[in-house]
């Protein structure tokens, strides 16, 4: 049998990522009472809920005082053949703060006051869950079908699991350098081809403009710098900790320059064991909406 607490910060997706677990035929149950959860366990391990072999089991701070005893009771119901996962639902302070001034909701622990108060509040008290976990989403950059990819990949297809998610962005430096990126880099140095008339109209995505672009040395040097220095950088960020990695790079438009570095860099990161890498072209249409 295979159980999964589900927990992790308010906001984060706790409630779509349990959804879709139902979708795959999880037996799910929601803001399960701490106390419950033994007996509950205890059921489970009996037999008494008959042909049910997968379960998932939401658990947040709505349990209040109870969360502390949460620790306890894990250790007292695991045993062989019974040792439930923790699956940790995270996202920047950014993220969570747009997502309650989207939906107009308050959040549990801030009471009158700010959100990022009552944030900062509940990552302390979750802390101990994040540091246990066996998975940690960080869904501040994941779309819903990414979020539903990685669950299905690790519920589903039963791959290694990668906690750290590298997202490679592209962007035009006229429409402002990315809020949530890491680390930013200016490709600006290279050939234009916006100067080039049959080039124009086209992205990086277009083997004519990449092929432009990576046409000159310059190109090929900075590609092995940068991936040269993040393939030092990224092990040092997993061992601190980090989930979430978004590398900027960008030129004047976001169209041609930057696009095609992205896409160099991302196919040289792809394909480890390592982390997980997505790649997104933030302003590659803005140019054709003007």
């Amino acid at each position: 049998m295979r159980v999964v607490i589900v927990t992790g910060m308010s906001g984060a997706g706790k409630s779509t990522a349990l959804k879709m677990l139902e979708d795959m035929e999880y037996f799910c149950v929601d803001n399960l009472p701490i106390p419950l959860l033994e007996k509950f366990a205890q059921l489970l391990k009996d037999g008494s809920s008959g042909d049910i072999q997968q379960v998932a089991v939401g658990v947040d701070i709505r349990s209040g005082k109870a969360l502390g005893e949460l620790e306890q009771v894990l250790e007292r119901i695991r045993v062989p053949g019974f040792n439930p996962e923790i699956l940790f639902l995270d996202a920047d302070d950014r993220a969570l703060v747009k997502r309650y001034k989207e939906t107009r909701r308050s959040h549990p622990l801030s009471g009158k006051g700010r959100v990022d108060e009552g944030i900062q509040k509940e990552r302390e008290r979750l802390e101990f869950l994040r540091k246990s976990a066996d998975y940690i989403l960080d869904t501040s950059q994941l779309l819903t079908r990414e979020l539903k990819s990685e669950l299905e990949k690790i519920f589903i297809e039963n791959l290694n699991f990668k906690n750290m998610i590298i997202t490679v962005l592209s962007f035009g430096f006229k429409y402002g350098i990315p809020a949530d990126a890491d680390l930013v880099f200016d490709v600006r140095f290279l050939p234009n081809p916006y100067y080039i008339e049959k080039l124009r109209p086209l992205t990086g995505n277009d083997s004519p403009v990449s092929d432009y672009v990576m046409g000159f040395d310059l190109a090929h040097a900075f590609s092995d710098k940068l991936e040269d220095m993040l393939r030092f950088l990224i092990p040092n960020y997993i061992s601190e900790g980090k989930t979430q990695l978004v590398i900027g790079i960008g030129c004047t438009g976001g169209k041609h320059r930057s696009v095609t570095l992205s896409n160099e860099i991302y196919r040289r990161l792809r394909g480890t064991e390592e982390y997980g890498v997505r790649i997104e072209h933030r302003d590659i249409e803005k140019d054709a909406k003007r």
